[in-house]
């Protein structure tokens, strides 16, 4: 077991558990969409989809289970791909990426990693 920090937010549409989320404008959760998205935390919830209104809990903080979108190095900071899943954070030059967290082992896409939390951001 990993506690963490851990909120409960209401969706602001369809997210799937395992995923990278953001703040929408009215306060509620969805998932996040690119590297460039403000990051707050990954949804740790025992059902596979949340809908619109539906009560989801999200790890803030702490060692959290997020699906895997691409390769990721051991060690690598973190970032989210268009559906929410962690990739490797690659900003090109002058560019900024929020950053979620890093990795303890070598991931490869559709992999379920563990990460530690830290909420960041990285320029290239």
């Amino acid at each position: 077991m990993n506690p963490g920090l851990t909120k409960t937010f209401t969706a602001g549409g369809a997210i799937s558990k395992r995923r990278l989320l953001k703040l929408s404008a009215d306060g509620t959760v969805i998932q996040a969409t690119g590297a460039t998205d403000a990051i707050i935390g990954v949804s740790d919830m025992s059902a596979d989809v949340a809908n619109i209104g539906d009560r989801v809990d999200v790890r803030l903080g702490g060692i959290a289970e997020i699906d895997v979108g691409g390769a990721i190095t051991r060690g690598a900071l973190i970032t989210s791909d268009a559906n929410g899943k962690a990739v490797a954070a690659a900003p090109a030059a002058g560019v900024n990426n929020r950053t979620a967290g890093v990795g303890f082992v070598t991931y490869a896409n559709g992999d379920i990693g563990d990460f530690q939390l830290t909420i960041g951001s990285l320029q290239g």
